[in-house]
């Protein structure tokens, strides 16, 4: 059964030293979706679906693409908050995922199987769709357009069905072309090169306070000036 939960997100990450989102509510009238080209260890997609106010949330190796003779493998991974759709800059070295995000392409969904229903019952086939490992699309985006499918693969003892494949639907937006090439941030028309200069995005706090690294605190505590102590002053013994 699907299960919305952002624990394993928390565990994952440490929130003084990264500047990723830790929270939001999901809004709106359209469910919405986000793909965040990740330059980690390994350059990847982060395709991620809202469902009851978080993101269902898969990582795609190569990417998505328009063509509907190709597929493209999708490992589920754990859910994401709300706010991180709107997530672009660098996750510090030292952190889970470190490396550069960009908003490589954003906009809004619905469930294929449906026609024009209210979100709440679009969600409601979607944790259907979810749960019976065939999830069937329509996407409104600035580059994804028109029908998509993720289908889990066949279970095994070692993918714990996490594996699933990302398919185009042949229809009016299939292209052989290469979408790839498309390579800017729908948000701020950057590369993740240009990014990953800049010093603005290392600043990047997601909607939320400032936090001081655990390193940054330890020396300012340090560097604070400490009260003085008064001086003690001793009994002196009389002689007698």
């Amino acid at each position: 059964m699907i299960v919305m939960s952002l624990v394993k997100y928390k565990q994952k990450r440490s929130f003084a030293d990264t500047p990723e989102p830790t929270g939001g509510k999901g809004g709106g009238e359209r469910s919405v979706f986000v793909v965040q080209k990740h330059a980690a260890s390994h350059l990847h997609y982060d395709f991620r679906l809202e469902i009851k106010g978080v993101l269902k949330s898969w990582a795609v190796p190569k990417g998505p693409v328009m063509d509907p003779a190709i597929k493209r493998l999708a490992m589920a991974v754990e859910d994401h908050p709300f706010d991180y759709k709107d997530f672009e800059g660098i996750i510090p070295e030292g952190n889970y995922g470190a490396g550069t995000v960009i908003v490589w392409d954003e906009g809004w969904y619905e469930p294929a199987l449906t026609d024009g229903g209210s979100k709440a019952a679009n969600e409601k086939q979607m944790l259907k769709d979810f749960n019976a490992g065939s999830i069937k699309i329509e996407m409104h985006g600035k580059k994804l357009k028109g029908r998509f499918a993720l289908v889990r693969m066949k279970r095994d003892e070692d993918d714990a069905g996490k594996n699933w494949l990302l398919i185009k639907d042949r229809d009016e937006y299939a292209t052989t072309a290469d979408i790839g090439l498309k390579d800017k941030s729908v948000k701020s028309g950057k590369t993740l090169e240009q990014v990953a200069r800049s010093r603005t995005a290392k600043t990047w706090q997601s909607n939320r306070k400032a936090e001081k690294p655990v390193k940054a605190k330890l020396a300012a505590a340090i560097a604070k000036p400490r009260p003085r102590r008064k001086p003690v002053k001793r009994a002196v013994a009389k002689k007698t």
